[in-house]
């Protein structure tokens, strides 16, 4: 019973209500809801604010005077304002018809202090962070600041490192970012191993990585720091590898790296799945373009059938046939491979198919940061110009015309979309280098022999690419004055005009008891025939004399006297270095001749050849092999002065003392029979060879020091039979056997702050004993 009134109560009670709401809400009879009443904003206060002006912080508010205070719009305006990253705290109050907006600003940041860092300098750490002098403050920068820095530690390879951040509150609402900094030791990698390899070992596998394992010689080199981002660029490098070598479904499976429990170093663990090796089979050409003949594309190809496929073939073949088109005439086209694997035969065919791409045509050439050499200068270089069309060869070349000209240090060219589709422009970005240089140059050798050398060049006088040079050498041999000047763009033609000055004292007292004084000049005229060859011409006339000691052998007694020497000569040269600067593929060879008796008192037909061919082996190791030969033979019943003959030794054939081998006078001791020796006399011809083989030391790029190990041989001799004394007849007699010769060492570049500097370690394992070695020498010079 009790039940049954409590519901009849409850919906009394319901329909009471239900009426009374009625009653108070008119929309109700209209069927509309029920609106709750608002205040309208009629003003707007904002207070707690210093810098920022009242009137901005009103402009980023979604309320303003004239409409309702809804808590929506009010939310929505609170976090506009802290979007801003302008204030620390913001509330929004409503009074009746006014809303106070209270804010409280963000410090400023007065100084950004680091505390702790020793390994890293504060530049490398403030080019990475938000936080500056005169920013605002707000601690989520502050948190990001925080990891920017641990990372650059990580990169760094100190994954141990911490940073706190700390602010010191000043007046005017500013403050003081410190951080501090606990760099923790270097986490090197204590291992790499590889699992899945088993064509090639560990230990092949890791020369080809970047990441070296921790040794303690390699206190210089970061490399053998953990970097998460290296070992990506590592796995990278072991595609290139395995794929160069005809695996060419290979893959990284993983790459783990574990800290050790002490935290000071990683295991690295590369797993690999090598996959079977592939040979090339079937290379076809597919030429849609009738001119670009199908068999001739596939012939010139450096891939055959049959050969192990390697993934850079492929691109070599592409760089082949884009500059086999581009010079037929055809710049813009485009080659798609086609590559087919199968897994049966284990052969990859490659289908190259070629089409004419849309023309573009150069509608601008920009050169930029050029801040010394004058435009035309760099133009003058180009092999396209406006409203040529667009070719990669030439664009190409052009960069290394203006690199071969030794002003800059970098020359980029890149392209830009012009004002239409079919409208590229080109920007020639260069950076200037230094090309005025102070030389200077010192040597020691065996017999402690001194040399300094002294000169001041110009190689781009005033932008205009002209160079200019004045020099001043001393040693116990030898005193020089020259001055050469050199206009490469004579007339404004494709010729290289210029003049030599000179004035050589030499004293061979030591070497060969005779000195010169040699007086002259000559003009030259250069010019390219082809692309890759160059001519020059020159004519020199000289005044020699001769003084030969009372104490000279019998061989140079006859050499005295004064003569004028008037020699016409030319030199070819033959460039196909795939760099002018840094070579490390290609060949280099020069063909020089002279003809002395145009007029003077010598007769004589010089000719020189020297040759070198690089290779590169493996990164930055490039093999080297030069070969050089030179003969002299006179005409008209002259033999050959002593002044004119070939010297070797020092930088021409290290391990040797300058002129210290060859034929040479000497004596034999009657008791021991050794040969003493006497005086050096050159030679007629000469022949030596180098293979050298340079490569990084593994220190960090910015110590600029490299190496290369070498050996070198020859021979020199042939003297003219007048000139010779056979033993017997003197007691002082000539020798003369064009033996062999042979040296190796070792030398080192070291790119100093004030030049160049380069140590030579020779010794000279294969020598006569009448010949004069050399074992160390140094060479150093500046720019300004």
């Amino acid at each position: 019973m009790a039940s049954v009134l409590r519901v009849l109560f409850a919906a009394l009670m319901t329909c009471s209500l239900g009426a009374a709401v009625q009653a108070q809400d008119p929309a109700s009879e209209t069927g509309q809801p029920a609106a709750q009443a608002q205040p309208v904003i009629q003003q707007i206060l904002v207070q707690g604010n210093q810098r920022v002006e009242a009137d901005t912080v009103i402009s980023y508010l979604l309320i303003q005077p004239g409409q309702p205070m809804d808590p929506r719009t009010v939310n929505l305006s609170i976090q506009t304002l802290f979007a801003t990253g302008l204030f620390s705290d913001v509330q929004i109050e409503d009074r009746g018809n006014i809303a106070v907006v209270r804010v409280q600003e963000n410090p400023i940041i007065n100084r950004v202090v680091l505390e702790g860092n020793r390994a890293i300098d504060n530049d490398k750490i403030t080019d990475e962070i938000q936080a500056q002098p005169r920013a605002i403050f707000t601690r989520a920068r502050v948190q990001s600041d925080v990891q920017r820095i641990i990372e650059v530690y990580r990169r760094s390879g100190r994954f141990a490192a911490t940073v706190t951040p700390k602010i010191i509150e000043l007046p005017q609402n500013r403050v003081d970012l410190i951080f501090e900094i606990s760099e923790g030791p270097v986490t090197g990698v204590r291992r790499i191993n590889f699992i899945g390899n088993e064509s090639f070992s560990d230990r092949r596998l890791r020369r080809e990585l970047v990441t070296q394992e921790s040794r303690w010689w390699r206190f210089y080199s970061s490399n053998d720091n953990y970097d998460p981002d290296r070992l990506e660029y590592d796995q990278e490098l072991l595609r290139q590898f395995y794929q160069n070598r005809g695996y060419a479904n290979f893959r990284v499976l993983s790459s783990v790296a574990e800290l050790t429990p002490d935290q000071e170093s990683f295991y690295l663990t590369i797993t690999i799945d090598e996959g079977e090796v592939y040979n090339f089979g079937e290379i076809t050409v597919d030429s849609q373009i009738e001119e670009l003949n199908n068999e001739f594309l596939q012939a010139i190809l450096p891939i055959t059938t049959g050969d192990t496929y390697r993934a850079d073939a492929i691109e070599a073949s592409i760089d082949t046939l884009t500059f086999a088109a581009g010079a037929s005439g055809y710049a813009f086209i485009n080659i798609r491979p086609i590559i087919e694997r199968d897994r049966e035969t284990q052969t990859v065919d490659v289908n190259f198919i070629l089409d004419e791409g849309p023309r573009v045509y150069i509608e601008r050439i920009d050169i930029v940061n050029n801040t010394r050499t004058l435009d035309r200068v760099i133009r003058r270089e180009l092999d396209v110009v406006e409203g040529d069309a667009f070719n990669r060869v030439l664009i190409d070349r052009s960069r290394n015309n203006i690199r071969r000209l030794g002003f800059f240090e970098e020359v980029e060219v890149t392209e830009t979309p012009g004002s239409s589709a079919d409208r590229a422009r080109l920007q020639v970005d260069v950076t200037e280098q230094p090309t005025g240089e102070l030389a200077f140059g010192a040597g020691f050798s065996s017999t402690d022999a001194f040399l300094v050398d002294l000169s001041i060049s110009e190689r781009n006088l005033r932008g205009r690419g002209q160079f200019l040079r004045f020099r001043i050498s001393a040693s116990s041999r030898r005193e020089t004055i020259d001055i050469r000047f050199t206009e490469p763009r004579f007339l404004d033609r494709n010729l290289a005009a210029g003049f030599d000055l000179f004035r050589v004292n030499s004293d061979f007292l030591s070497e060969a008891s005779f000195q010169t004084e040699s007086t002259g000049g000559s003009v030259r005229l250069g010019f390219p025939v082809t692309a890759n060859t160059n001519m020059q011409l020159r004519y020199t006339i000289r005044n020699d004399n001769v003084f030969v000691f009372s104490s000279a052998s019998a061989a140079l007694q006859g050499q005295s006297g004064n003569r004028t020497t008037s020699v016409l000569g030319y030199s070819f040269s033959w460039s196909q270095l795939n760099d002018p600067i840094e070579p490390s593929d290609g060949f280099r060879l020069t063909v020089s001749q002279d003809l002395a008796g145009v007029g003077g008192d010598v007769n004589y037909v010089r000719t020189e050849i020297q040759s070198a061919f690089y290779y590169g082996l493996w990164r930055d190791m490039v093999a080297s092999f030069t070969a050089n030969t030179g003969f002299i033979l006179g005409w008209g019943g002259d033999s050959i002065r002593i002044n004119d003959r070939f010297f070797k030794g020092g930088n021409s054939f290290r391990g040797f003392d300058v002129g210290g081998l060859g034929p040479r006078t000497v004596s034999r001791n009657d008791e021991t029979g050794e040969l003493n020796r006497g005086d050096s006399l050159g030679g007629r011809l000469y022949a030596i060879g180098a293979l050298e083989v340079s490569f990084p030391l593994g220190l960090p790029e910015q110590y600029g020091i490299s190496g290369s190990v070498f050996t070198e041989f020859g021979t020199l001799g042939l003297l003219d039979s007048v000139d010779q004394i056979d033993e017997g007849t003197s007691p002082i007699f000539t020798v003369d056997d064009l033996a062999l010769r042979a040296s190796a060492g070792v030398s080192i570049f070291w790119d100093s702050p004030f030049g160049p500097v380069r140590f030579d370690f020779a010794e000279a394992f294969m020598a006569e004993e009448y010949d004069r070695t050399e074992f160390f020498r140094f060479s150093t010079r500046t720019g300004f």
